[in-house]
C-alpha cells in the first residue's frame, strides 16, 4: 500500500524537476510524503503500546496453548480448541489491562542497562528501515528503485545489534531464571522494560527518519555512480 503513494510522489517530483519548477514546490511534495510516513510510524507506535498492554493476555494464551498441546500431542487439535466457545469465553473473561500498581512493581535493579539501550536502538532502526528507503526514493528520484531495494543497509544495523546484544542477554536472563539462579520476577521485569524501550524506540525513530533516508539515498547514488 505504501508503494503506490511513493510512486505518485516520485512522479510528481520528477515532473516538477523536468519543468524547472521552484524548489519550494518540490519540497512541498517531499514534505507531504514525509508526513504520511511519519503517520505510519505513529501507527506502529500505537500498535506497540496496544501489544504491550495485551502481554498478560498473550502470556496466558501461550501457557494454555502449551498445556493443550501436552495433553493432545497434536498442534492442529490444539489450535482447533480456539474455536470452542468455552475456550473463547474463558479467554475473554481473562482480558484485562495491567493495573498501575503492577507496573510500578517492576524494577530495573538486575536488568542490564545496555540491554535496554540496545533494544531502543534496535527497535528504532527496524521501525524506519523500510519507510526511510521509500523516503530516500523521493529525495533523489534518479536512484529511486536502487534506494527502495537497499533498505537492508539500515535494517542490517538493527539485526547486528539484536544478534550480539539484545537476544543473548535476554536469553541468558531467562535461562538463569529457569535454573533457579534468579527469581522469575526479574524475567517479568525484563519483558516489561523491553516492551517499554520498544515504545521508546518507535518514538526515537521519528528523529532517525530523515538521517536514515539521506544515508540510503547517498548509498544509492554511490552505487549508481559506479555503474
Amino acid at each position: 500500500m505504501l508503494a503506490p503513494i511513493s510512486d505518485k510522489a516520485g512522479e510528481a517530483v520528477k515532473w516538477l524537476q523536468q519543468h524547472h519548477q521552484p524548489f519550494t514546490m518540490i519540497w512541498q511534495v517531499q514534505h507531504t510524503f514525509e508526513s504520511q510516513l511519519r503517520l505510519i510510524i505513529v501507527a506502529g507506535t500505537v500498535g506497540t503500546i496496544l501489544g504491550s498492554l495485551a502481554l498478560p493476555m498473550f502470556t496466558y494464551l501461550y501457557v494454555r496453548g502449551v498445556r493443550s498441546f501436552e495433553r493432545t500431542k497434536s498442534l492442529p487439535h490444539s489450535l482447533a480448541r480456539l474455536f470452542d466457545l468455552r475456550v473463547v469465553f474463558d479467554i475473554v473473561r481473562r482480558l484485562r489491562v495491567p493495573h498501575y500498581s503492577e507496573i510500578f512493581a517492576f524494577s530495573t535493579r538486575n536488568i542490564p542497562m545496555r540491554l535496554l539501550i540496545f533494544n531502543v536502538v534496535v527497535t528504532a532502526v527496524y521501525a524506519i528501515g523500510v519507510v526511510a528507503a521509500y523516503y530516500a526514493s523521493i529525495l533523489d528520484v534518479n536512484v529511486a528503485r536502487t534506494a527502495v531495494t537497499i533498505s537492508g543497509i539500515v535494517n542490517g544495523l538493527g539485526t547486528v545489534a539484536f544478534t550480539f546484544f539484545v537476544d543473548p542477554t535476554s536469553s541468558m536472563i531467562v535461562d538463569e531464571a529457569a535454573k533457579g539462579e534468579r527469581p522469575h520476577e526479574e524475567v517479568k521485569s525484563m519483558v516489561f522494560y523491553l516492551s517499554l524501550t520498544a515504545i521508546i524506540g518507535w518514538l526515537v525513530s521519528q528523529a532517525l527518519l530523515w538521517p536514515a533516508a539521506w544515508f540510503i539515498s547517498a548509498v544509492a547514488r554511490l552505487v549508481n555512480f559506479g555503474q
